[in-house]
């Protein structure tokens, strides 16, 4: 018999803030993350804009021989964590008594990696690299410090699909628990913040520019006149659980993941189709057995590029059809959130949909041909919705999308 999945706890590490409380205000204000960066600009960045994400700092939970192995995104995911699992009343003697899980998703570890290779370089040693660097250089750095530091003796994976590691992370949560291999699992995503894990990407002109280096105005998704992203970072997770287990615990039951959809391209490693992405939404639509007028909102994946806002728009759209279901991307306020983004932007839908708004999707002035098909809401407006649909895309054609919605039994 499968099993009903549930979220029981969250916990968050942004540029809109570091509690649930802070961020649901920053977006409710319509508040932006985003920053100019003169290091950026003065070490060769064609683009300045990137997300103001607040150092984590450890001291105080963490001694220096674990810190030593854990790179920044880990600080942001064990800060995440310590949150979500507070939420969800899961409390150490719990967890040594039982299997808890984590799946996180993660897909750089540029600057523990340069650090290290730096240090190899200038000393002419191996050992001048440390004892940390190799915990700290690999991508699964952010599941095995935390599976060490909280006693996870569940599944133990790290999800790696580019911009979609995040959401990737809490649909394999969801599979194996709906499938009973699993009652509950840490999940979510991390992404550094830190310069070096996107150089690449400002290389090829993926970020955003502006004459006049107003930061706040960078983002623009599905706008007629953006010309790039901006990139974020930080950690968001999520704990997700049988309904049978959340009961059991006496956990709060905050709401429901129906199920996963989720799809490849088979196309351009870099630049997007609309197919792919309308078979993610499609193949999550068709699982959940909901009408699409029972969707009340659409956290959309759009970054602010020409063509990957307008394949989903136009996929959007496809499957939608004559419902104009209320869209927007909360990358205007936060830029690109990366492999985080997935698991962030469940959160940033959750504290939409707990508080009865929809968070406006910044700098949206006027559509072009190809996102005017789909109904982008401006600015933050009142409204109740019971479920909404939240999607990620990735480098290589990997699409993920999930659907959320308020947990109810008579489903």
């Amino acid at each position: 018999m499968e099993k009903r999945v549930v979220i029981t706890g969250m916990g968050i590490w942004s540029c809109l803030g570091t509690t649930l409380d802070e961020v649901r205000q920053s977006l409710y204000d319509g508040k932006s993350g985003i920053v100019f960066s003169q290091i950026r600009k003065d070490s060769g960045f064609r683009s300045p804009f990137c997300a103001n994400v607040p150092k984590a700092d450890l001291k105080p939970f963490i001694n220096r021989n674990f810190r030593q192995f854990m790179p920044e995104e880990a600080q942001y995911a064990y800060m995440a964590t310590r949150d979500a699992l507070a939420a969800a009343r899961l409390d150490q003697d719990y967890i040594d008594d039982h299997e808890v899980g984590i799946i996180y998703g993660n897909d750089s570890v540029a600057e523990a990696t340069m650090v290290a290779l730096d240090k190899f370089r200038q000393f002419g040693s191996t050992a001048a690299c440390g004892s940390g660097a190799i915990f700290q250089s690999m991508n699964s750095t952010v599941t095995m410090n935390l599976a060490c530091l909280f006693h996870l003796k569940g599944i133990n994976l790290t999800a790696s699909a580019a911009c979609a590691s995040g959401s990737q992370a809490i649909g394999l949560a969801w599979l194996l628990i709906k499938n009973g291999l699993q009652e509950c699992v840490v999940c979510g995503g991390a992404q550094e913040a830190n310069m070096y894990g996107v150089a690449s990407f400002d290389g090829i002109q993926s970020f955003a520019v502006r004459d006049d280096n107003d930061a706040g105005k960078a983002s623009r998704p599905f706008d007629r006149d953006r010309n790039g992203l901006v990139p974020g970072g930080g950690a968001a997770t999520l704990v997700v659980e049988s309904y049978e287990s959340a009961v059991r615990r006496g956990a709060p039951i905050l709401a429901e993941i129906v199920c996963w959809g989720f799809s490849g391209n088979g196309d351009h490693i870099s630049t997007p189709n609309v197919a792919g992405p309308a078979r993610s939404l499609r193949c999550c639509m068709e699982q959940s057995g909901m009408l699409a007028k029972e969707i009340g909102y659409v956290n959309a994946h759009a970054t602010s590029t020409k063509i990957g806002d307008a394949r989903e728009a136009q996929a959007i759209a496809q499957i939608f059809g004559d419902y104009r279901v209320p869209v927007t991307s909360t990358k205007s306020q936060t830029g690109h959130e990366m492999w985080m983004a997935g698991a962030s932007e469940i959160i940033y839908s959750m504290l939409m949909m707990k508080n009865d708004f929809i968070a406006g999707s910044l700098n949206f002035e006027n559509p072009d041909d190809e996102t005017a098909c789909i109904n982008v809401v401006p600015e933050t407006r009142q409204a109740h919705f019971d479920a909404f649909m939240s999607n990620s895309f990735g480098f290589g054609g990997t699409n993920s999308t999930l659907i959320v919605r308020e947990f109810n039994c008579k489903y």
